[in-house]
Protein backbone atom coordinates (compact mmCIF):
# COMPACT_ATOMS: atom_id res chain seq x y z
CA UNK A 1 0.00 0.00 0.00
CA UNK A 2 1.68 3.52 -0.57
CA UNK A 3 2.13 6.10 1.72
CA UNK A 4 -0.90 8.02 1.02
CA UNK A 5 -3.50 4.74 1.21
CA UNK A 6 -1.37 4.26 4.65
CA UNK A 7 -2.05 7.73 5.33
CA UNK A 8 -5.43 8.08 4.77
CA UNK A 9 -6.28 4.86 6.40
CA UNK A 10 -4.78 6.06 9.66
CA UNK A 11 -6.79 9.31 9.36
CA UNK A 12 -9.79 7.22 8.88
CA UNK A 13 -9.15 4.96 11.93
CA UNK A 14 -9.05 8.13 13.77
CA UNK A 15 -11.37 9.70 13.24
CA UNK A 16 -13.80 6.95 13.81
CA UNK A 17 -12.05 6.42 17.03
CA UNK A 18 -12.60 9.92 18.41
CA UNK A 19 -16.23 9.94 16.75
CA UNK A 20 -17.06 6.79 18.58
CA UNK A 21 -15.19 8.26 21.96
CA UNK A 22 -17.13 11.58 22.13
CA UNK A 23 -20.08 9.56 21.18
CA UNK A 24 -20.57 6.58 23.65
CA UNK A 25 -17.53 6.75 26.17
CA UNK A 26 -17.50 10.84 27.14
CA UNK A 27 -21.33 10.63 28.28
CA UNK A 28 -20.08 7.72 30.59
CA UNK A 29 -17.32 9.61 32.44
CA UNK A 30 -18.30 12.96 31.57
CA UNK A 31 -18.61 13.71 35.70
CA UNK A 32 -14.78 12.61 36.21
CA UNK A 33 -13.66 14.60 33.43
CA UNK A 34 -14.59 17.41 35.59
CA UNK A 35 -13.71 16.42 38.66
CA UNK A 36 -10.19 15.93 37.15
CA UNK A 37 -10.13 19.26 35.38
CA UNK A 38 -11.42 20.54 39.04
CA UNK A 39 -9.02 18.75 40.86
CA UNK A 40 -5.81 20.04 38.51
CA UNK A 41 -7.57 24.27 39.36
CA UNK A 42 -7.91 22.98 43.04
CA UNK A 43 -5.11 20.84 43.89
CA UNK A 44 -2.32 23.74 44.72
CA UNK A 45 -4.48 25.68 47.08
CA UNK A 46 -5.82 22.09 48.65
CA UNK A 47 -2.36 21.12 49.00
CA UNK A 48 -1.25 24.86 50.74
CA UNK A 49 -4.41 24.59 53.32
CA UNK A 50 -3.46 20.79 53.78
CA UNK A 51 0.38 21.66 54.77
CA UNK A 52 -0.57 24.67 56.80
CA UNK A 53 -3.32 22.35 59.10
CA UNK A 54 -0.86 19.75 59.82
CA UNK A 55 0.20 19.20 64.04
CA UNK A 56 3.37 17.19 64.33
CA UNK A 57 3.15 15.40 67.34
CA UNK A 58 6.42 14.27 69.00
CA UNK A 59 6.72 10.39 70.36
CA UNK A 60 8.57 8.20 72.99
CA UNK A 61 10.96 7.29 70.40
CA UNK A 62 11.90 10.38 68.84
CA UNK A 63 8.58 9.31 66.39
CA UNK A 64 7.60 12.51 65.00
CA UNK A 65 3.58 11.62 63.95
CA UNK A 66 1.80 14.09 61.82
CA UNK A 67 -2.02 14.83 62.26
CA UNK A 68 -3.72 16.79 59.60
CA UNK A 69 -6.71 16.64 56.71
CA UNK A 70 -5.61 15.61 53.49
CA UNK A 71 -5.17 17.34 50.45
CA UNK A 72 -8.45 15.53 49.06
CA UNK A 73 -10.54 16.56 52.37
CA UNK A 74 -9.23 20.04 51.76
CA UNK A 75 -10.02 20.21 48.21
CA UNK A 76 -13.15 18.91 48.23
CA UNK A 77 -14.20 21.67 50.93
CA UNK A 78 -12.64 24.74 48.67
CA UNK A 79 -15.34 22.65 46.30
CA UNK A 80 -18.63 22.14 48.53
CA UNK A 81 -17.37 25.98 49.59
CA UNK A 82 -17.05 27.09 45.65
CA UNK A 83 -20.82 25.48 45.19
CA UNK A 84 -22.31 27.14 47.75
CA UNK A 85 -21.56 30.28 46.87
CA UNK A 86 -23.28 29.07 43.36
CA UNK A 87 -26.77 28.50 44.84
CA UNK A 88 -26.64 31.51 47.28
CA UNK A 89 -25.82 33.42 43.95
CA UNK A 90 -28.54 31.73 41.76
CA UNK A 91 -30.94 31.72 44.80
CA UNK A 92 -30.66 35.58 44.81
CA UNK A 93 -31.30 35.75 40.99
CA UNK A 94 -33.75 33.59 41.26
CA UNK A 95 -35.85 34.98 43.95
CA UNK A 96 -34.87 38.85 41.85
CA UNK A 97 -36.39 37.16 38.91
CA UNK A 98 -39.35 36.19 40.65
CA UNK A 99 -39.88 39.53 41.90
CA UNK A 100 -39.44 41.37 38.40
CA UNK A 101 -41.93 38.51 37.17
CA UNK A 102 -44.24 39.70 39.73
CA UNK A 103 -44.00 43.13 38.95
CA UNK A 104 -44.11 42.22 34.77
CA UNK A 105 -47.78 40.24 35.70
CA UNK A 106 -49.38 43.14 37.06
CA UNK A 107 -48.16 45.00 34.24
CA UNK A 108 -49.32 42.08 31.75
CA UNK A 109 -53.20 43.43 31.52
CA UNK A 110 -51.98 47.16 30.54
CA UNK A 111 -49.26 45.53 27.83
CA UNK A 112 -52.69 42.94 26.82
CA UNK A 113 -54.97 46.03 26.47
CA UNK A 114 -52.63 48.28 24.41
CA UNK A 115 -51.34 45.21 22.04
CA UNK A 116 -55.68 44.74 21.43
CA UNK A 117 -55.41 48.27 20.36
CA UNK A 118 -52.66 48.46 18.35
CA UNK A 119 -54.06 44.82 16.78
CA UNK A 120 -57.45 46.16 16.38
CA UNK A 121 -55.50 49.06 14.62
CA UNK A 122 -53.86 47.02 11.87
CA UNK A 123 -57.24 45.06 11.42
CA UNK A 124 -59.39 47.85 10.99
CA UNK A 125 -56.49 49.68 8.27
CA UNK A 126 -56.60 45.97 6.34
CA UNK A 127 -60.54 46.41 6.49
CA UNK A 128 -59.81 49.76 4.43
CA UNK A 129 -57.63 48.68 2.06
CA UNK A 130 -59.56 45.92 1.08
CA UNK A 131 -63.17 46.76 1.33
CA UNK A 132 -64.18 44.53 4.06
CA UNK A 133 -66.83 44.48 6.26
CA UNK A 134 -66.42 46.77 9.66
CA UNK A 135 -64.88 44.24 12.50
CA UNK A 136 -64.56 41.19 10.57
CA UNK A 137 -60.94 41.35 10.63
CA UNK A 138 -61.03 41.95 14.10
CA UNK A 139 -63.47 39.39 14.94
CA UNK A 140 -61.04 36.81 12.53
CA UNK A 141 -57.79 37.37 14.58
CA UNK A 142 -59.36 37.29 18.00
CA UNK A 143 -61.17 33.68 17.49
CA UNK A 144 -57.54 32.59 15.74
CA UNK A 145 -55.86 33.61 18.65
CA UNK A 146 -58.30 32.16 21.02
CA UNK A 147 -58.08 28.74 19.31
CA UNK A 148 -54.43 29.26 19.23
CA UNK A 149 -54.22 29.39 23.11
CA UNK A 150 -57.08 26.59 23.43
CA UNK A 151 -54.53 24.46 21.16
CA UNK A 152 -51.90 25.85 23.52
CA UNK A 153 -53.35 24.91 26.04
CA UNK A 154 -54.70 21.45 25.50
CA UNK A 155 -50.91 20.61 24.50
CA UNK A 156 -49.20 21.87 27.40
CA UNK A 157 -51.35 20.02 29.74
CA UNK A 158 -50.39 16.19 28.70
CA UNK A 159 -46.85 17.36 28.06
CA UNK A 160 -46.43 18.77 31.71
CA UNK A 161 -48.18 15.13 33.04
CA UNK A 162 -46.40 12.78 31.03
CA UNK A 163 -42.94 14.01 30.85
CA UNK A 164 -43.32 14.81 35.07
CA UNK A 165 -41.60 11.80 36.22
CA UNK A 166 -38.93 11.78 33.74
CA UNK A 167 -38.45 15.80 35.48
CA UNK A 168 -38.35 13.52 38.31
CA UNK A 169 -35.56 11.19 36.89
CA UNK A 170 -33.64 13.62 35.48
CA UNK A 171 -33.06 15.23 38.78
CA UNK A 172 -31.85 12.53 40.82
CA UNK A 173 -29.80 11.95 37.84
CA UNK A 174 -27.93 15.72 38.68
CA UNK A 175 -28.09 15.36 41.89
CA UNK A 176 -26.29 11.40 41.45
CA UNK A 177 -23.38 13.17 39.21
CA UNK A 178 -23.06 16.24 41.78
CA UNK A 179 -22.29 13.46 44.31
CA UNK A 180 -19.84 11.40 41.75
CA UNK A 181 -18.39 15.11 40.65
CA UNK A 182 -17.43 15.74 44.17
CA UNK A 183 -15.72 12.46 45.35
CA UNK A 184 -14.36 12.28 42.15
CA UNK A 185 -12.96 15.68 42.53
CA UNK A 186 -11.45 14.72 45.94
CA UNK A 187 -10.01 11.01 45.38
CA UNK A 188 -8.30 12.63 42.78
CA UNK A 189 -6.38 15.55 44.27
CA UNK A 190 -5.59 12.96 47.23
CA UNK A 191 -4.19 10.46 44.21
CA UNK A 192 -2.34 13.13 41.57
CA UNK A 193 0.77 11.98 41.95
CA UNK A 194 -0.25 7.89 42.07
CA UNK A 195 -2.24 8.52 39.05
CA UNK A 196 0.66 10.42 37.47
CA UNK A 197 2.85 7.97 37.97
CA UNK A 198 0.57 5.34 36.27
CA UNK A 199 0.19 7.64 33.34
CA UNK A 200 3.85 8.32 33.05
CA UNK A 201 4.63 4.42 33.08
CA UNK A 202 1.88 3.35 30.46
CA UNK A 203 2.52 2.81 26.94
CA UNK A 204 0.31 5.10 26.12
CA UNK A 205 2.03 7.72 28.20
CA UNK A 206 2.58 10.08 24.80
CA UNK A 207 -0.80 9.67 23.85
CA UNK A 208 -2.48 10.61 27.20
CA UNK A 209 -0.27 13.23 27.12
CA UNK A 210 -0.62 14.72 23.63
CA UNK A 211 -4.35 14.27 24.07
CA UNK A 212 -4.78 16.34 27.45
CA UNK A 213 -2.13 18.96 25.81
CA UNK A 214 -5.13 19.39 23.23
CA UNK A 215 -7.81 19.21 25.60
CA UNK A 216 -5.86 21.69 27.80
CA UNK A 217 -5.24 24.23 25.08
CA UNK A 218 -8.70 24.20 23.89
CA UNK A 219 -10.67 24.48 27.30
CA UNK A 220 -8.52 27.43 28.28
CA UNK A 221 -9.08 29.11 24.86
CA UNK A 222 -12.92 27.96 24.70
CA UNK A 223 -12.99 29.96 28.23
CA UNK A 224 -10.89 32.90 27.31
CA UNK A 225 -13.06 33.36 23.96
CA UNK A 226 -16.35 33.20 25.61
CA UNK A 227 -15.09 36.06 28.45
CA UNK A 228 -14.29 38.12 25.72
CA UNK A 229 -17.57 37.65 24.13
CA UNK A 230 -19.64 37.99 26.84
CA UNK A 231 -17.72 41.82 27.83
CA UNK A 232 -18.07 42.76 24.20
CA UNK A 233 -21.46 42.11 23.86
CA UNK A 234 -22.13 43.91 27.03
CA UNK A 235 -20.32 46.62 26.09
CA UNK A 236 -22.08 46.83 23.01
CA UNK A 237 -25.83 46.18 24.17
CA UNK A 238 -25.24 48.72 26.86
CA UNK A 239 -23.95 51.13 24.56
CA UNK A 240 -26.88 50.36 21.66
CA UNK A 241 -29.22 50.85 24.20
CA UNK A 242 -27.80 53.92 25.97
CA UNK A 243 -28.10 55.82 22.70
CA UNK A 244 -31.46 54.24 21.68
CA UNK A 245 -32.40 56.27 25.39
CA UNK A 246 -33.62 53.21 27.50
CA UNK A 247 -33.47 54.35 31.05
CA UNK A 248 -32.40 50.64 31.87
CA UNK A 249 -28.85 50.41 29.17
CA UNK A 250 -26.74 48.89 31.48
CA UNK A 251 -28.86 46.41 33.28
CA UNK A 252 -30.73 44.90 30.51
CA UNK A 253 -27.07 45.09 28.36
CA UNK A 254 -25.38 43.14 31.35
CA UNK A 255 -28.75 40.53 30.58
CA UNK A 256 -28.17 40.29 27.02
CA UNK A 257 -24.84 39.52 27.59
CA UNK A 258 -25.17 37.05 29.75
CA UNK A 259 -28.16 35.29 27.81
CA UNK A 260 -25.70 35.69 24.72
CA UNK A 261 -23.66 32.65 26.78
CA UNK A 262 -26.55 30.37 27.17
CA UNK A 263 -26.12 28.09 24.13
CA UNK A 264 -29.92 27.55 23.28
CA UNK A 265 -31.15 31.20 23.62
CA UNK A 266 -28.74 33.86 22.88
CA UNK A 267 -29.88 37.80 22.05
CA UNK A 268 -31.96 37.04 19.67
CA UNK A 269 -34.86 35.22 21.76
CA UNK A 270 -34.94 39.31 23.29
CA UNK A 271 -34.33 41.84 20.55
CA UNK A 272 -36.39 39.76 17.57
CA UNK A 273 -39.43 40.15 19.27
CA UNK A 274 -38.83 43.42 20.84
CA UNK A 275 -37.77 44.83 17.52
CA UNK A 276 -41.37 43.51 15.84
CA UNK A 277 -43.46 44.57 18.83
CA UNK A 278 -41.84 48.25 17.94
CA UNK A 279 -42.60 47.53 14.19
CA UNK A 280 -46.12 46.88 15.09
CA UNK A 281 -46.58 49.91 17.25
CA UNK A 282 -45.06 51.58 13.99
CA UNK A 283 -41.84 52.48 15.51
CA UNK A 284 -39.86 51.99 12.66
CA UNK A 285 -36.40 53.49 13.45
CA UNK A 286 -36.39 52.23 16.96
CA UNK A 287 -37.33 48.73 15.29
CA UNK A 288 -34.70 48.77 12.46
CA UNK A 289 -32.36 49.55 15.33
CA UNK A 290 -33.11 47.09 17.66
CA UNK A 291 -32.12 44.63 14.49
CA UNK A 292 -29.18 46.48 13.65
CA UNK A 293 -28.12 46.09 17.33
CA UNK A 294 -28.99 41.72 17.32
CA UNK A 295 -27.05 41.53 13.96
CA UNK A 296 -23.90 43.32 15.26
CA UNK A 297 -24.21 40.82 18.21
CA UNK A 298 -24.60 38.16 16.27
CA UNK A 299 -21.60 38.89 13.74
CA UNK A 300 -19.85 39.25 17.01
CA UNK A 301 -20.36 35.91 18.46
CA UNK A 302 -19.38 33.92 14.86
CA UNK A 303 -16.78 36.01 13.84
CA UNK A 304 -14.49 36.81 16.99
CA UNK A 305 -15.38 32.59 18.03
CA UNK A 306 -13.79 31.45 15.03
CA UNK A 307 -11.01 33.92 15.25
CA UNK A 308 -10.40 34.12 18.58
CA UNK A 309 -10.18 30.38 19.07
CA UNK A 310 -8.42 29.07 16.06
CA UNK A 311 -5.57 31.65 17.09
CA UNK A 312 -5.52 30.31 20.52
CA UNK A 313 -5.66 26.62 19.34
CA UNK A 314 -4.06 26.67 16.07
CA UNK A 315 -6.69 26.26 13.78
CA UNK A 316 -7.72 28.93 11.15
CA UNK A 317 -10.68 30.33 11.29
CA UNK A 318 -12.49 29.14 8.43
CA UNK A 319 -11.60 25.45 10.14
CA UNK A 320 -12.52 26.55 13.68
CA UNK A 321 -15.81 27.52 11.98
CA UNK A 322 -16.55 24.49 10.07
CA UNK A 323 -15.32 22.41 13.37
CA UNK A 324 -17.88 24.10 15.65
CA UNK A 325 -20.84 23.48 12.89
CA UNK A 326 -19.38 19.57 12.43
CA UNK A 327 -19.72 19.40 16.14
CA UNK A 328 -22.88 20.76 16.67
CA UNK A 329 -24.60 18.68 13.49
CA UNK A 330 -23.27 15.75 15.51
CA UNK A 331 -23.24 16.18 19.24
CA UNK A 332 -25.48 19.37 19.32
CA UNK A 333 -24.67 21.92 22.07
CA UNK A 334 -21.72 20.63 23.14
CA UNK A 335 -20.68 20.07 19.62
CA UNK A 336 -19.17 24.22 19.74
CA UNK A 337 -16.17 22.37 22.03
CA UNK A 338 -16.18 18.88 20.70
CA UNK A 339 -15.97 20.29 17.10
CA UNK A 340 -12.49 21.89 17.81
CA UNK A 341 -11.03 19.49 20.24
CA UNK A 342 -12.00 16.46 17.67
CA UNK A 343 -10.29 18.72 14.91
CA UNK A 344 -7.44 18.53 17.18
CA UNK A 345 -7.45 15.53 17.97
CA UNK A 346 -7.62 13.71 14.55
CA UNK A 347 -4.78 15.94 13.28
CA UNK A 348 -2.42 15.48 15.93
CA UNK A 349 -2.89 11.39 15.89
CA UNK A 350 -2.94 11.24 12.47
CA UNK A 351 0.71 12.54 12.14
CA UNK A 352 3.80 10.51 11.32
CA UNK A 353 5.63 12.28 13.92
CA UNK A 354 5.90 11.68 17.22
CA UNK A 355 6.24 15.56 18.49
CA UNK A 356 3.83 16.79 21.48
CA UNK A 357 2.36 19.01 21.09
CA UNK A 358 2.65 22.56 23.69
CA UNK A 359 1.58 26.25 22.12
CA UNK A 360 -0.57 27.57 19.09
CA UNK A 361 2.46 28.29 17.45
CA UNK A 362 3.63 24.67 17.32
CA UNK A 363 0.42 23.72 15.85
CA UNK A 364 0.31 26.00 13.06
CA UNK A 365 4.19 25.32 12.01
CA UNK A 366 3.58 21.64 12.33
CA UNK A 367 0.25 21.81 10.20
CA UNK A 368 1.40 24.17 7.56
CA UNK A 369 2.35 21.86 5.25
Amino acid sequence: MSEKGKRFLKILGVTGAVYGVFRYLLPLVAPFLFAWGAAAVLRPSARWISERLQIRLNGRRQEVKIIGIGSGVAGAAELLAALGLLCVFLYQGGRKLYQETVLLMEQFPLWLEKLDAVVTGVCHQVEETFALRRDVMVYLTRDMIAGLGRRIKEGIMPYVMGNSFLAAQCCIGFAVIMVLFIIGTMLIIQEWDFIRDKMESSVFSREFMRAWQVLQLTCRAYLWTQGVIILLTMTVCTAGLFLMGNPYAILAGIGLGILDALPIFGTGTVLIPWALFQFLRRRWLKGILILGLYLVCYLLREILEAKMLGDRVGLSPLETLVSIYVGLQLFGILGVVLGPVGTLLIREFSRPGEELVRTPEELRQQSAG
